[in-house]
């Protein structure tokens, strides 16, 4: 009934085997190619960048963007304009393919990221999101308008 006295070398060779291994960064051009087929017009590198900016300086005012599938497609069909980022390596591609034509029906600008995570990690979670929408507000309005026009530039190979 008494303790059973484990050895120092025993409990260091479990704490090596159990060692989280931290996830390996993947480049820009891993997670293009992780994307789905239809994920077009695809950012660039800087363009993503500066998506994830804008991203990072709308959370700041709480009405000014949508993050979600759901609450972005309901905030489309009511009216609300913007900018719409959508994530790229989404599986499956079904639950969203209809909304790059529900944009271009309503004359709203998108372009898809190559990650979710990093479209998450801009919002401040830790889960990925799959879009959001960029309301324009007059504290980042510069730079707002000079990624729509990026994004407006940007053409769609049929």
């Amino acid at each position: 009934m008494g303790k059973i006295k484990v050895e120092s070398e025993d409990i260091a060779d479990i704490d090596d085997s159990v060692k989280s291994e931290v996830p390996i960064e993947l480049t820009y051009e891993e997670k293009v190619s992780n994307c789905s087929v239809i994920a077009k017009p695809m950012a660039s590198k800087k363009l993503a960048k500066k998506c994830y900016k804008l991203v990072k300086k709308a959370i700041k005012y709480k009405t000014y963007f949508r993050c979600g599938l759901r609450d972005v497609q309901t905030r489309i069909r009511k009216g609300e304009t913007g900018i719409v980022l959508f994530a790229g390596d989404i599986t499956p591609i079904d639950i969203m393919c209809h909304l790059p034509g529900v944009c271009e029906d309503k004359n709203i600008p998108y372009v898809f990221v190559p990650s979710r995570r990093d479209l998450g990690a801009s919002l401040g979670v830790k889960r990925g999101c799959l879009t959001v929408l960029v309301r324009l507000h007059d504290e980042y309005e510069d730079a707002f308008n000079e990624l729509k026009e990026e994004i407006n530039h940007l053409s769609i190979a049929l």
